[in-house]
């Protein structure tokens, strides 16, 4: 039963990466950009003698390890190889690490921006694991509602006209 609450618990986890940060589409513009400056590497490349880089999987390869910055990637030999390779490293780099910190940023002011019903839903979703909790954090719950009820009312009865 636990297991399979976590299971729900990641795949909604996932869901609301895919659904409400940039991943999707930044991943999409990453993939494209490696595609066309692998080939334009190749393309280049590909009549120069000595080269390392002479076939287009070749090319790929040298796209994913010159932007992972893993100094793994072999230099190309012309200078407009270079330059699309310097291009493409800092360009690739910044969409992928961009990406990483949009995607947290997004997922976590995402709350901040949620309309009533889905904070409704949380608050649900979270009711639903209260099995999991001990006598002392449900005391400690039962506490911040009654707190949280009485600052409502409050907060009411100054909205009533006199």
């Amino acid at each position: 039963m636990h297991r399979m609450r976590r299971n729900i618990r990641f795949r909604k986890f996932i869901q609301n990466i895919l659904i409400h940060t940039p991943f999707l589409k930044m991943l999409f513009l990453l993939t494209t950009l490696w595609l066309i400056f692998s080939a334009g590497l190749y393309a280049v490349e590909s009549g120069i003698e000595g080269t390392r880089i002479t076939s287009y999987g070749n090319a790929l390869y040298w796209g994913i390890a010159a932007f992972s910055t893993a100094g793994i990637a072999d230099t190309p030999l012309s200078g407009l190889s270079q330059l699309i390779g310097g291009i493409w490293i800092i360009l690739g780099s910044s969409i992928f690490f961009g990406t990483i910190i949009a995607t947290i940023t997004a997922y976590f002011m995402r709350p901040l921006q949620r309309p009533a019903s889905q904070i409704v839903e949380t608050i649900e979703y979270n009711l639903e694991q209260l099995d999991d909790l001990s006598i002392e954090e449900l005391d400690l719950l039962k506490e911040t509602t009654d707190a949280l009820i009485l600052h409502m009312e409050h907060l009411k009865e100054k909205q009533l006209p006199d």
